[in-house]
């Protein structure tokens, strides 16, 4: 059951300060609210007046010059649409004053759920808004969690010095596909069941590189030791949900190149590197620490992953609606950037993308409810030497001098949240006890991922 408080509110300065606003505001939920506003009409009187002066230069009376007809003809005529057409706006200016003068804390957009309104009586109307829930801290730290890892194998380096290879190889014109460093370029046709040509069921130049680990094994296996003006079968089962039907394909084969790499040597390393390393080994090396890092900061963000999810699981609240939209809405916005003119698709499904898209919404809200009631209680601060330290570690990988960073970063509050932010995790982590699991020991669809 809601509960009802009622107030009474001292009207301000475009009120007549000889009446009252009656104010009720009902509990809906733990973080929403209604507002319930009344007014009579002595009170709507000079937002009226307002109103009238406003649209009068706009209204066009026949026997006067448009904007001059008397006042008083334009509230006879016009008068209840300009009313009308004002009522959100005084709304709007009510509510800013009930906030202010009753100390309300809404978060989010409020929305104007229901309006009343009496000519010449009253204007009631109410309006819905969330406020922030009441977090009662509990454990976050001295938290156990686990958290799979990778570590750098010499397998991951020698395949990422095959990559770099390939990167710089050329290609040779070839009669046969002799090994699978080779490319076959082919059309390809559908075929029916009893050997046809399935009209509009052909691709033409289609390339095909036969050491591709995302390639599949049937066409590896009959393009193999694939012949330029060859013919090859290839036949596999597609599936279709929980059913699947056999598939058949005559390729075609118009070119077959075979991929050149160059060799693994001092010559190809200090291309490679634009001179800044010398020998294979010293590259090697350096792989090896780019690989190791890359998986060091990937660990990194599961562990956080881990922590923040396991104090989300320790704190139950209700998020409000208001935060779970703007998270959404930030990703709609996201995707619509992506897009040619920035235009969502026309066939893109809003109601779908939200509920798809609720959950993580509905994480991340309280993710950052719970961040910055774990900062006010740690009593966590970003001081000038963090931001000096920052700008002597970036100033040179962006080229802009120190001091003029120094005093951009003092005047960013994004950049002094992520500073905060990484204080934060900082403390968690610390306090924290991992169980790290080798990702080699889980099978492959849980690995690496």
């Amino acid at each position: 059951m809601s509960t009802i408080r009622s107030v009474s509110l001292l009207s301000h300065k475009s009120i007549s300060r000889s009446r009252r606003v009656e104010v009720n505001v009902h509990e809906l939920t733990e973080v929403s609210r209604e507002i319930e506003i009344q007014a009579t009409s002595e009170e709507l009187k000079p937002h009226f007046e307002r109103a009238y002066h406003e649209y009068r230069p706009k209204i066009d009376i026949k026997g006067f010059r448009k904007g001059k007809a008397p006042l008083d003809m334009v509230k006879k005529l016009y008068g209840e649409l300009i009313e009308n057409e004002y009522l959100d706006r005084i709304a709007s200016e009510l509510y800013r004053q009930v906030v202010k003068d009753k100390e309300l804390k809404p978060i989010g957009e409020p929305t104007l759920v229901d309006v009343d309104y009496k000519r010449g009586q009253s204007f009631r109307f109410k309006i819905q808004y969330d406020i922030r829930p009441i977090i009662e801290l509990k454990k976050y730290k001295g938290l156990s969690v686990e958290t799979i890892v990778h570590k750098t194998t010499d397998e991951e380096v020698e395949q990422e010095l095959l990559r770099l290879r390939r990167m710089s190889a050329t290609m040779e014109k070839v009669e046969r596909a002799t090994d699978p460093e080779h490319i076959v370029t082919a059309s390809l046709q559908e075929l029916d069941e009893t050997g046809f040509p399935i009209i509009g069921k052909k691709t033409d130049n289609a390339r095909f590189y036969l050491a591709d680990p995302e390639l599949e094994q049937p066409f590896k296996d009959a393009l193999g030791e694939a012949e330029q003006g060859g013919e090859y079968r290839i036949q596999f089962e597609h599936q279709h949900g929980d059913h699947s039907h056999p598939v058949t394909i005559k390729a075609t084969v118009s070119r077959v190149e075979k991929i050149i790499s160059p060799e693994l040597d001092d010559d190809f390393v200090k291309k490679v590197s634009k001179d800044k390393i010398t020998t294979v080994e010293e590259f090697r090396k350096s792989l090896r620490e780019d690989l190791e890092q890359y998986w060091r900061e990937k660990n990194r963000r599961q562990m956080i992953n881990a922590i923040v999810s396991e104090i989300i699981r320790l704190h139950e609240f209700q998020v409000p609606e208001s935060l779970i939209r703007t998270v959404i809405d930030g990703l709609r916005e996201e995707i619509r950037n992506q897009q040619p003119n920035k235009e969502l698709p026309h066939d893109f499904d809003i109601e779908k993308f939200y509920q798809e898209n609720r959950a993580y919404a509905i994480f991340h809200s309280k993710w950052a409810l719970l961040r910055e009631e774990i900062i006010k209680a740690e009593n966590l601060t970003v001081d000038e030497s963090a931001l000096i330290a920052l700008a002597e570690r970036e100033a040179p990988k962006i080229g802009i001098d120190k001091e003029r960073l120094i005093t951009y970063y003092k005047s960013s509050d994004q950049v002094k949240d992520r500073l905060l932010g990484d204080t934060l995790m900082s403390l968690l982590m610390t306090s924290t006890s991992v169980k790290e699991i080798d990702d080699r020991t889980l099978p492959n669809t849980l690995s690496k991922g």
